[in-house]
């Protein structure tokens, strides 16, 4: 249960700095701090998974006395608590980030605990919204048949069973979680937008007064909040802000909510 509440801790903390104001030294907010916040949870959330794995090892070997009474108790409550969970997720909780477009013309030419008693229950920390909560009832689900097994059949293998069970689970979920903040932290192009950007450049070179497009860079801001700048080489003649105001709408409608464009004139 500590483990689940610091997860949940870290969640909520990484919530409330995300809404924190930008200002000089951070332009674009403190928005990373969900994606931080996910990265860390998920290499928390490995460990548990390690330790859970390691403990039903063992457990398989020798299994101890399990009072399964209150652990089918426990388990039944805190299942009942993730169906809320996951109905208030599903209608009451929805949040979007807003993003606007901004153009420069340039002149010139250059985001478980597993306690026994032996008495245990699993619990997992923060995975995001939703699916969150449908993994820790899934997690609860198999504690509560291991207790059934064990008191109706005295099958006491039931538990490390559940556990090992729990934490392949966590450690698949937690895997995907962790891969996918790295991404975002090292700035990778979006998945999302791999297929569609060079169509984007192809729509922006046919611009008229458009030369060529070079040095595009596209990243992720936060969750589904794709930031990106382009440099243009462009005719002297050419109309500016036509092409800046096409350039921005071609990337919005590919969801593109921050773009940056520089212009760089040249004769030609």
């Amino acid at each position: 249960m500590f483990f689940d509440c610091t997860g949940l801790l870290a969640g909520l903390a990484a919530t409330v700095i995300t809404r924190w104001r930008a200002n000089d030294k951070f332009s674009y907010g403190y928005v990373r701090a969900e994606v931080l916040a996910g990265f860390v949870n998920g290499l928390f959330l490995l460990f548990i998974a390690f330790f859970i794995m390691s403990e039903a090892v063992e457990r398989a070997i020798e299994p101890p006395e399990v009072k399964h009474e209150r652990l089918f108790v426990v388990s039944v409550l805190g299942l009942l608590v993730n169906l809320v969970g996951i109905y208030a997720f599903q209608h009451g909780h929805g949040h979007s980030h807003g993003g606007s477009s901004h153009g420069h013309s340039h002149g010139g030419g250059s985001a478980h605990s597993h306690n026994n008693a032996h008495n245990h229950g699993h619990d997992v920390g923060d995975f995001s919204g939703s699916d969150s909560q449908i993994m820790k009832g899934v997690f609860l689900h198999s504690v509560i048949v291991s207790a059934v097994l064990m008191q109706m059949f005295g099958w006491m293998i039931a538990d490390p069973i559940c556990s090992m069970f729990i934490a392949l689970l966590i450690a698949i979920s937690v895997l995907a979680l962790i891969k996918d903040s790295v991404l975002i932290l090292m700035q990778r192009q979006p998945a999302a937008l791999d297929g569609v950007l060079p169509q984007c450049y192809q729509k922006v070179a046919c611009l008229a007064g458009v030369y060529s497009i070079q040095e595009p860079h596209f990243w992720t801001l936060c969750s589904d909040v794709y930031v990106g700048a382009v440099k243009l080489e462009v005719s002297k003649e050419a109309d500016h802000k036509y092409i800046v105001s096409h350039t921005h709408m071609i990337f919005a409608a590919v969801g593109v909510k921050q773009l940056y464009v520089q212009l760089d004139y040249t004769p030609m």
